[in-house]
């Protein structure tokens, strides 16, 4: 095979998949696809848009959902989970076997792996953990211990805390209302975990306050922190505009960027999650904003001979 051909099987395909299965795991539905193309160039991290509403339907936006396993077998197929809240989820959850669904895959940048041996911790909110199953995967071929840290509102809304606990080194789960684990957030088992586990890099998936949250935490451990955002998508091929963070580049520099081709993962220390949602004045290309001065070149000083021979 060239390098055309694997960079074809990287690409993203719009395939019309038939659905293998639609389960119901607590307060979320996974739903398996036939869609080989897309299960063979798939990397954790990466996420599927998946039309809604059939072909007659007023539901134009697809809907994104990350990646949660891919298999071989049945003719390769993509898993997905969602929660079924609005018209377009629910039509998804009613599906049925071999009923066919338009999907586009695999989109976005997958997580980055470490080149070393290093502690990992995965962070997920809800069903925001789904995309980190099959990083833990990778993560444990390289040699990775892998330590996991799950939360929810309830216990109804963690997914995957049996995967975890049998998968992982080490499973915490925080719970708002204290109905399985520990009660509260992420954040108040984070510091234990983190000394418990010597974290060196956190991977982390769920809602935007979580992620804020997580890594402004690190940031007192100087540990880098891999976000997967949950920004709206409504093309998923950074064409809308509708997706757009700003995140702060090597250089300095600002710039509103698209979370579904730019990301979704990003470093968590670059985004800045306090103005999302805004454009910030600073940013690249934002009204008003003015390219830095450059800065002026030293003044060359006299050396001391000069300044003798001039004070003489």
């Amino acid at each position: 095979m060239t390098a055309a051909d694997d960079a074809a099987e990287l690409a993203p395909a719009q395939v019309a998949g038939p659905v293998l299965s639609v389960r119901q795991v607590d307060a979320y539905h996974a739903m398996a696809v036939v869609a080989p193309r897309i299960a063979r160039g798939f990397r954790p991290g990466q996420f599927v848009a998946v039309a809604v509403g059939g072909p007659d339907t007023s539901m134009l936006l697809r809907r994104a959902f990350s990646i949660h396993d891919v298999r071989a077998d049945h003719g390769g197929t993509v898993e997905f989970v969602f929660a079924a809240r609005g018209p377009g989820t629910r039509w998804l959850a009613d599906r049925r076997p071999r009923d066919v669904i338009d999907i586009t895959g695999p989109l976005g940048r997958p997580f980055p792996l470490p080149r070393d041996c290093v502690s990992c911790l995965l962070i997920g909110g809800g069903y925001g953990s789904a995309p980190l199953f099959p990083l833990a995967g990778k993560l444990r071929a390289r040699g990775c211990p892998v330590d996991f840290l799950l939360g929810a509102a309830s216990a109804d809304r963690v997914f995957g805390s049996l995967t975890a606990r049998r998968t992982g080194r080490s499973a915490t789960i925080t719970t708002e209302d204290g109905s399985l684990g520990v009660r509260g957030m992420v954040t108040d088992a984070l510091a234990r975990v983190i000394h418990e586990s010597r974290t060196d890099v956190i991977y982390a998936c769920g809602p935007m306050p979580m992620l804020r949250a997580v890594t402004g935490f690190a940031d007192r451990y100087e540990i880098p922190v891999f976000a997967s955002v949950e920004e709206s998508m409504a093309c998923g091929i950074g064409v809308c505009m509708t997706c757009v963070l700003p995140v702060t580049g090597d250089d300095g520099v600002t710039r509103m960027v698209r979370s579904c081709v730019d990301g979704p993962v990003f470093r968590g220390q670059a985004v800045r999650w306090d103005d999302v949602g805004t454009i910030p004045f600073d940013a690249l290309g934002a009204p008003g904003w003015r390219p830095p001065e450059p800065a002026d070149p030293p003044q060359a000083q006299p050396d001391a001979q000069d300044g003798r021979r001039h004070a003489g």
